[in-house]
């Protein structure tokens, strides 16, 4: 009985939810927020032209599908931010496999990246015009270089916290080197993986508008960079609300991923 009641417990002792449950929680929490947002524009706390009713945002997005600029903007932030982020996962992983993994390879590449890792994307613009012009490369270079380095410390992390008891275990048992770091080291570090992409992820959305204020014509950071020289506060709204919601279907996405990839660690979930 005891065990029946654990397992129904989360890690500080609190009840654990249903995903229906956890659905309805989130969708609660939003319906909240848009619901004490139409009270503070309804009873005039604040004014329309800083923070205009949902109502009004609403009418924004409906007109930006209708005329088809939305999409446009959409896909190409997107293509954007995919392309800033899988060049920053292909040089993130095996780098912070490597340092993870060695510790040569950690003490010659850490200081660099202690050191490099403080300077801001935005502080790197205008050497990436100098270097990449003021193309669709410079852009990319500026969002991959935001989520580099949450992937990659996430990674080396991973590598380093490995439970050296499993290692030794699965050596009694006879496995080899290949098993060893198939089986036993990469797939306790995968999670740390995924949690540096989803970081990286979301730093990509953040580096997003600063890339694209480097003399681009189309995309979210434009459209909202643009509205705020009209006053438009309901297309910057819109384009911000366009952004969390691509943000949150792609952590959806590896978070899914890492579901199909590690059955085995929500076989109890």
């Amino acid at each position: 009985m005891a065990d029946a009641r654990a397992r129904g417990r989360d890690a500080f002792g609190g009840a654990r939810l249903s995903t229906l449950q956890q659905r309805a929680l989130a969708a609660g929490a939003v319906a909240g927020a848009v619901v004490l947002w139409w009270l503070v524009c309804a009873l005039g706390l604040i004014d329309k032209v800083l923070l205009p009713p949902p109502g009004e945002v609403v009418t924004a997005l409906v007109r930006a599908l209708l005329d088809g600029s939305l999409a446009g903007h959409v896909g190409i932030s997107l293509l954007r931010v995919l392309e800033g982020f899988l060049l920053a996962l292909i040089l993130a992983v095996p780098i912070g496999i490597l340092m993870g993994s060695s510790q040569i390879a950690h003490g010659t590449i850490d200081p660099l990246v202690e050191l490099v890792r403080p300077i801001p994307p935005i502080a790197l613009i205008p050497l990436a015009i100098l270097w990449f012009g003021i193309g669709e490369v410079s852009k990319v270079f500026i969002i991959a270089y935001g989520a580099f380095f949450p992937i990659l410390i996430n990674t080396m992390a991973g590598f380093r916290d490995v439970d050296r008891v499993h290692i030794r275990a699965a050596q009694t048992l006879g496995a080899g080197r290949r098993e060893i770091f198939r089986d036993v080291i990469l797939r306790s570090a995968f999670p740390h993986i995924v949690t540096g992409a989803r970081l990286g992820m979301g730093m990509a959305f953040i580096v997003l508008v600063a890339a694209e204020l480097i003399a681009s014509s189309a995309g979210l950071g434009y459209l909202i960079n643009d509205a705020r020289y009209s006053f438009r506060t309901d297309q910057m709204l819109m384009g911000m609300a366009c952004i969390g919601v691509l943000g949150f279907g792609l952590n959806k996405l590896l978070l899914g991923a890492e579901r199909v990839l590690l059955r085995w660690k929500y076989v109890n979930d």
